[in-house]
């Protein structure tokens, strides 16, 4: 686990250094990331499963968890506990969207920084978050996700099989869960959590920079 985890950390600096190299500006911020949360139970909690907060996990239990029973190259599906997760992926469409560019690059959509593929024009986004909680249909907010591309469900691990990190995260106490995304990109990885508490949306946290693969 030890081991795990300081691969992951060394990962995370070597990704992050190679951002400060860009040769053209970088508007991506950290005010939403893991290094940011002040809530001290969700930071707890969030330590167990986040690349964000790998250096915290050591000697932390592991949350409960629910796996995707669905999932395609646009389509992930969660369900359990009462819980059902639909996220959607569509093709990006930049007609009628402002687009700031640094030289060739796309730095901007909408005057917001992009995640996922930063510099370049993305090929998809996230078109809809679907959450249920028993009967109550909850549609996150556009803000929560409409500057992230590329996302991708699955990675392959160092064997070539395909495997997925997202998942329901429950914690331990109190009546709050989580809504985790991991999207491994060579164009741009980062993650995003979901944060529901008393069954309102509460707020994300992302972080970026970390995995290439």
């Amino acid at each position: 686990m030890r081991r795990i985890a300081t691969l992951l950390v060394i990962s995370l600096m070597v990704q992050q250094s190679s951002f400060a190299q860009l040769d053209y500006p970088d508007y991506r911020n950290k005010k939403e990331s893991f290094s940011k949360l002040t809530d001290k139970p969700i930071r707890l909690d969030l330590a167990t499963f986040t690349m964000g907060g790998v250096e915290e996990s050591i000697g932390k239990e592991k949350l409960r968890k629910i796996a995707p029973d669905y999932y395609t190259k646009n389509v992930l599906h969660i369900k359990g506990d009462d819980i059902d997760v639909t996220v959607t992926i569509a093709p990006f469409d930049a007609g009628g969207k402002k687009l700031k560019m640094a030289g060739e690059h796309l730095v901007k959509i909408d005057n917001k920084p992009l995640y996922g593929s930063y510099g370049q024009t993305p090929q998809t986004k996230i078109k809809e978050v679907r959450v249920i909680i028993k009967k109550d249909t909850i549609l996150l907010p556009a803000a929560a996700y409409d500057d992230l591309f590329n996302m991708n469900f699955t990675y392959k691990d160092n064997n070539k099989v395909e495997r997925t990190a997202n998942a329901i995260y429950f914690a331990p106490h109190g009546n709050r869960f989580y809504v985790y995304l991991l999207s491994r990109d060579a164009t741009g990885s980062y993650e995003v959590t979901w944060i529901f508490e008393n069954g309102v949306y509460v707020r994300r946290v992302l972080d970026y920079g970390f995995t290439q693969n």
